[in-house]
């Protein structure tokens, strides 16, 4: 089997891809995965280090969460899960506090213990009486006040984001909780854990169907066909499938900086860098995320730096201002008429997607018009999952 042959054409190994190509195999299709990588997985890929034994997210570190009961069994038919819920850290002016930002946060910001009231009544007071946000800063102001915004997020967002603050949309800060009591869990979903053989392996049983053939190291833009027979399902840069024959979307991706230590180097799997002199956002210690695995004398640690991307590098996260959301209408528009493809994921879509997400918008792509498509000839409709 090839592309030639193959029932559906999924380009990129990643949650999204796999889900789809993982659906279809099942159903008896044949299933040709396009992945210019030399690895399954995405940005979840995750490998144990030769030396230390310790399990590396190798771009990034990845939490599984979610509230959807579907989602979670779903994945669960291809790994078991060790319990985790996911909590940060950040330094800011020589001091380190507890994210999100909590009760403990803010008692700890004002030196004296404050109820939740107190609280709320400390961060209204500092807030401006913004109504309406318009942009990040102004949201993020509105949210926690001006003095917990200034102390955490503007720094942080800088380095982060490569942009003002102020010319960020406003929907990125939501994406943290606030919260007036001293829970100080990341996120609020009912599941939430760490695949307890990594995540590799679980794309590794998610593509093992005979009806999938693997082309690792393959870039569909230097092999796509120019009418390919069967559907496309495709993951990668929206701007790039085209050529970016209209412009160059705006992404941000990371460089990530390896180091071993002796020891235990941080007493927690991420800790922010919140202050703007501070050339990276964060650091990751892989052994705090699976603390049920035995670790020798050794640790090893990422020092997250974010940067815009450019051409040639591998984007992460769409940035999203005005004038990239004028332009991907742009490219929606070219999307609509290529029949025959489905553009989705994160890059696909252009969207902030986690995993779940990514799985779960898969899912629903998959029902909604893959499924039928290849079961009876239905018109794909390009983009319908994403709009």
């Amino acid at each position: 089997m090839n592309i030639d042959t193959a029932d559906l054409v999924v380009v990129g190994a990643g949650f999204y891809g796999a889900t789809i190509a993982e659906r279809a195999a099942a159903e008896g299709f044949r299933v040709a995965v396009v992945e210019k990588r030399n690895h399954i997985g995405g940005n979840a890929f995750t490998y144990v280090d030769d030396a230390t034994g310790i399990e590396v997210h190798k771009y990034g570190p990845h939490i599984f969460h979610t509230s959807s009961r579907e989602i979670f069994d779903y994945l669960s038919r291809f790994t078991e899960w060790t319990p985790y819920e996911h909590r940060t850290w950040t330094t800011a002016k020589g001091r380190v506090y507890p994210l999100p930002i909590n009760l403990a946060t803010i008692s700890l910001f004002n030196d004296r213990a404050m109820s939740p009231a107190e609280a709320r009544a400390w961060v209204a007071a500092n807030a401006g009486g913004i109504a309406e946000p318009a942009n990040l800063e102004e949201k993020a102001i509105s949210l926690i006040g001006r003095p917990l915004y200034e102390t955490f997020i503007r720094g942080y967002t800088m380095k982060q984001w490569q942009t003002d603050p102020r010319e960020l949309p406003a929907d990125i800060i939501a994406r943290l909780p606030v919260r007036y009591t001293f829970d100080n869990r990341y996120f609020n979903d009912a599941y939430q854990a760490m695949p307890k053989d990594g995540y590799t392996p679980i794309f590794a049983r998610m593509l093992a169907s005979p009806n999938i053939e693997l082309l690792l190291g393959c870039d569909w833009h230097e092999i796509a066909p120019a009418r390919p027979a069967a559907p496309v399902v495709y993951t990668g840069p929206i701007d790039r499938y085209f050529g970016r024959r209209l412009g160059a979307l705006g992404w941000r991706t990371i460089d990530l900086h390896l180091e071993t230590h002796e020891g235990d180097f941080q007493g927690c799997p991420v800790m922010n860098y919140a202050d703007a002199e501070i050339p990276f956002t964060r650091i990751s210690e892989f052994r705090h995320f699976q603390p049920q695995r035995p670790c020798g004398d050794q640790t090893l640690i990422a020092r997250e730096f974010s940067r815009s991307a450019g051409p040639d590098d591998e984007p992460y996260y769409p940035v999203n201002l005005a004038a990239d959301k004028a332009l991907l209408r742009s490219y929606r528009a070219l999307a609509a008429t290529e029949a025959g493809v489905l553009f989705g994921g994160r890059l696909g879509s252009y969207r902030y997607l986690d995993m779940h997400q990514a799985i779960g918008a898969a899912l629903t792509a998959w029902r909604r018009h893959l499924q039928p498509h290849l079961q009876a000839g239905v018109p794909l409709r390009p983009m319908a999952d994403e709009a």
